[in-house]
């Protein structure tokens, strides 16, 4: 199918005290993908997701779900979505088990059709199906929300912040069911500060900034805007005078190393490295180091003092 997993266009929200969180955000996120959704602090990222989700009333524009409008048809559009949310939030006196039967019954769906032992095994929480939410670990909690959001099968799963405050181990678990979900034909739409997480895992990504959409592209694409490299050069000597003209900064590390970044598309390797020849700098070794997406989200979301 052709048609998007969620599709937005011009997409307003004001709210009454005259803040404007969306300015017109259009955007289309693709069946499949596994969607990167980037953006500062108060960006619009959360006010869209509340929109999405029937939380938050939108002032102006349109949004669908699987095909399904929210406005037309919300009942179709919110069963085709699942939402984890930043926060941690459900009854500590309900076990696991109970947690999700009761959401299942939210949705309406029928005893027959529940998931509810075979989400908590794809979780790993079986083993803690009867025992008190409260009692779980931080971990426990994350993985708890996401099973939540999986009770009545949505084809669109949006992870807010998802490994926000926890360590490593648990993030590559998350992440490492999140492939599992992508691989079965579930569309993930992912907000993260962290970017090398977006980098990794997202196929497409779109940077939200001041209510607007400022980039959106796949994640190859998106990097090599980045013009910026840096290029690390060691010396069989103390570096004495560095010479001009070399790039765009020029670091001194330790006495006989030089960090020098400089445009890609502007400057060349080869003629810095001429340039130190030429000043009488013997090179022993280099190494280059690419931008990254945080080099790009920066970029683009920087504003003038």
């Amino acid at each position: 199918m052709t048609q998007s997993a969620i599709s937005i266009r011009g997409l307003e929200k004001t709210y009454a005290n005259g803040k404007r969180a969306l300015g017109g955000i259009d955007l289309e996120i693709p069946r499949g993908s596994i969607f990167g959704l980037l953006g500062p602090n108060g960006a619009g990222k959360s006010t869209m997701i509340n929109i999405l989700a029937g939380l938050v009333n939108k002032t102006a524009g349109k949004a669908s779900i699987w095909g399904f409008d929210i406005d037309e048809h919300p009942r179709n559009a919110k069963v085709s979505i699942g939402i984890v949310p930043q926060e941690i939030l459900f009854d500590a006196f309900f076990t696991p088990f109970e947690t999700l039967e009761l959401q299942a019954g939210l949705y309406g769906v029928p005893k027959a059709k529940r998931r509810t032992m075979e989400i908590l095994k794809a979780v790993r929480l079986e083993d803690k199906a009867h025992t008190y939410s409260r009692t779980l670990s931080g971990g426990m909690k994350r993985r708890l929300l996401v099973a939540k959001a999986l009770v009545h099968n949505p084809p669109v799963l949006v992870l807010d912040e998802p490994t926000a405050g926890v360590d490593i181990e648990l993030r590559q678990q998350l992440w490492d069911y999140v492939r599992e979900l992508h691989a079965g034909g579930t569309t993930v739409v992912l907000t993260t500060h962290y970017l090398e997480e977006a980098e990794a895992l997202c196929d497409r990504i779109a940077i939200i900034d001041q209510g607007l959409v400022v980039a959106n592209d796949d994640t190859r694409t998106l990097l090599a805007t980045a013009q910026d490299k840096m290029l690390i050069v060691t010396f069989d000597s103390d570096v004495g005078t560095i010479p001009e003209g070399l790039g765009e900064t020029v670091e001194l590390r330790g006495t006989r190393s030089l960090a020098i970044t400089y445009d890609k598309s502007k400057t060349q390797a080869g003629g810095i490295l001429q340039k130190l020849g030429a000043a009488g700098l013997n090179v022993v070794d280099v190494s280059t180091q690419e931008a990254d997406l945080e080099d790009v989200f920066l970029k683009l979301t920087r504003h003038a003092a």
